[in-house]
């Protein structure tokens, strides 16, 4: 048998040409009857790919010994000779009413004891070794049979892992806990002492007696806390990984996934993109929310950055309204094209959808669909279409890469220990000091890639730290790396405060940072809810901060900006040495005057300069062709100036000529094609 191609190799996420497009398809909600007029619209609509079988276990598996598969393989023929892919899901993510009642004890249990019930989704313990041993025998039934199937295009594992349970505190979770445990510590002694369990009486005998962090009296051990986010994030990818053994037997050369929640808190997607062929995501924008596509291009930039850059895909998005908010707004016309081409410019390969039928029954039935109740005489039905005919006409897109010279650290760790109990103040968290900064950058058209620590940062003129409370030594030297060799280095405040067992690190803030920003924390000081502290730039401007101060010593940097109120009046606020910067306050908006500088000085500029609420990003094929992404999210049309070289091409989505001005109207976009340079 020749040896199958390895997916990680393709330079677009599976064999199927072009950008995919399609959605969720769940058959098993209709009468078999409806799958052909189904097949005959998908055809219609340009739809290349359809999930399905997520949430087929019951259908699949209606019993412990019994199968059926005969209505799967009819779909698959149906799909096949319609010219419609299949991204198979392995049904994993709701076990049946049968194993339930069955095996009880594979529900899962809160930390105040409760065990939940059946009559949801997700409803398992992550370590139970019943749900496991379940999951692998219908994963591998799966996949004998549909290995080989010509409409095969990916493997779906299981279903947004942790948006129901991301943890459960029954016996066989803490007995998994106290095994990972002694994997990480060696013993209860190595255990003591990252625990720090010489406070409060919490010295352990033994690693028996360790139980899973459940609601306790008053505060419990940070480093336990920290360790459990830790553990439950490995026992999900635990699950995954037994799956993907299964296919990596059966089914080599077909690429595997799971679908990611955006910038999901629970879940350290570094770890688990590492497992991954394509990373995959399911992003929901609110229409209510005016910013909305700001927080989109960072989850987006996120899932690109993932594997390094390659090609993504937008898994499930809505096409209108959701169904799961208080209040569910309808996407108006011609915010889904708008959206869904904000995917494709930030990296995207597929454009795909929840779901491909709307539902009459189910918690969803009243969740937005590309076929909506109606039916074809609906506006849905023809924004369906349309949107097909044009992803097909950006066909040649596929594989594209995005170049940044900026970069953003992200650690889930240092998320997690960041956002526990007990700290100077509740409000330092991770997203809400993240978003000003990205939205600084967003502004300016400026393209950015998310790093791991560790990551190669050779590519990048500036690397952004928002924050990193929890700074491992190693990691120090990577970013002092970077300062020394001429990077520019913009760290923000509360960062580098304590080790990987969440230790203060001795010898004041930002512990081993210190040297590379020239600064010392004495002492913090969070800014109460309402209330803000000037601070007043070298150059004469006020800006405002909010959340956090702090009172800071300089040892070799030279100050930047100084706070003008408030009982650190005429202290550092914003320092630099040499490359390093440091703030010692949190901005909020007002980032974009600091990171403004840091971008002249490293010559990083945008995209290309665009009117407010117009967003450009660039994409480039393996052969040098590049894509220009123009989307206009205002309200109000924009006035756009193209470079000469820009100017002579065609809008690649209507054909039409743009020309070296031009105004593109509200919730409009463009797409320009550049040709090879001659090297």
């Amino acid at each position: 048998m020749p040896e199958a191609p390895d997916p990680r190799s393709r330079p677009t996420p599976t064999r199927v040409p072009g950008l995919l497009y399609g959605g969720d398809y769940n058959p098993e909600q209709w009468p078999e009857e409806v799958w052909a007029e189904d097949a005959r619209l998908m055809r219609q609509a340009g739809v290349t790919m359809v999930t399905v079988g997520v949430f087929a276990w019951a259908r699949l598996q209606p019993g412990p010994r019994e199968w059926d598969f005969g209505w799967l393989d009819r779909l698959f023929d149906l799909l096949a000779a319609h010219g419609v892919a299949v991204d198979l899901a392995t049904a994993t993510a709701s076990p049946p009413a049968w194993l339930v009642r069955a095996h009880p004890e594979l529900l899962p249990v809160t930390a105040d004891g409760v065990r939940l019930e059946f009559g949801s989704r997700q409803h398992y313990c992550p370590s139970s070794p019943v749900y496991r041993a379940a999951a692998v025998r219908l994963t591998r039934a799966i996949a004998e049979r549909y290995a080989g199937h010509p409409a095969l295009a990916l493997w779906h594992i299981h279903n947004e892992y942790g948006d129901h349970v991301t943890e459960c505190f029954c016996p066989e979770s803490a007995a998994d806990f106290r095994r990972w445990l002694a994997e990480r510590y060696g013993g209860v002694d190595g255990l003591n002492a990252a625990w720090g369990t010489g406070f409060w009486s919490q010295h352990y005998g033994h690693l028996d007696e360790v139980e899973p962090p459940r609601t306790a009296p008053g505060p419990v051990n940070p480093t336990q806390l920290l360790d459990w986010r830790r553990f439950c994030s490995d026992a999900l990818l635990a699950c995954y990984r037994a799956e993907r053994a299964v296919l990596d037997e059966l089914s080599p050369g077909v690429p595997v996934t799971t679908n990611f929640m955006s910038m999901f808190k629970a879940l350290d997607y570094w770890r688990w993109a590492a497992e991954e062929d394509v990373v995959c995501d399911d992003a929901y924008p609110d229409p209510a929310d005016p910013q909305a596509h700001v927080t989109a291009a960072m989850h987006y930039d996120l899932m690109r950055s993932l594997k390094g850059g390659a090609p993504w895909l937008l898994l499930e998005q809505a096409p209108s309204a959701v169904s799961w908010r208080a209040v569910n707004l309808p996407k108006r016309p011609g915010l889904q094209r708008l959206w869904s081409l904000q995917a494709v410019a930030r990296g995207a390969d597929g454009v795909m959808y929840f779901q491909w039928r709307a539902s009459r029954a189910g918690a969803e039935k009243f969740h937005s669909a590309l076929l909506p109740h109606r039916g074809t005489d609906s506006r849905g039905w023809r924004e369906t279409v349309r949107f097909g005919a044009e992803l097909r006409r950006l066909a040649s897109v596929a594989g594209a890469r995005t170049r940044a010279e900026t970069a953003v650290v992200l650690d889930w760790e240092s998320w997690w220990a960041l956002e526990l109990d007990d700290h100077p103040s509740a409000r330092m968290r991770w997203l809400d000091l993240l978003r000003p900064w990205y939205a600084a950058l967003y502004r300016r058209s400026v393209a950015v890639d998310f790093v791991r620590p560790g990551a190669d940062l050779s590519g990048y003129r500036v690397v952004l730290v928002p924050n990193l409370y929890l700074l491992r030594e190693e990691t120090a030297r990577w970013l002092a790396a970077h300062a020394d060799g001429g990077g520019h280095l913009v760290c923000g405040p509360f960062t580098g405060i304590v080790d990987e067992h969440d230790h203060v690190h001795p010898g004041g803030h930002p512990g081993p940072l210190r040297e590379t920003l020239g600064v010392v924390v004495d002492e913090f000081w969070p800014v109460p809810d309402g209330e803000g502290t000037t601070v007043v730039t070298a150059d004469g401007r006020t800006l405002t901060a909010r959340l956090w101060t702090e009172w800071l010593e300089t040892t070799d940097a030279e100050p930047l900006a100084r706070f003008g109120s408030g009982p650190l009046a005429g202290r550092p606020a914003v320092t630099r040495r040499g490359t390093a910067r440091y703030l010692g306050c949190h901005l909020g908006d007002e980032i974009g005057v600091v990171l403004e500088q840091v971008l002249a000085e490293a010559g990083v500029g945008p995209v290309l300069p665009v009117p407010e609420g117009v967003e450009a990003t660039l994409r480039t094929t393996p052969d040098g062709a590049e894509y220009l992404f123009l989307l206009n999210h205002g309200e109000r049309p924009a006035r756009l100036t193209l470079p000469p070289d820009w100017a002579t091409a065609p809008d690649r989505l209507t054909g039409a000529a743009v020309g070296s001005r031009f105004t593109l109207a509200p919730l409009d976009a463009v797409v320009l094609r550049r040709s090879p340079r001659p090297r």
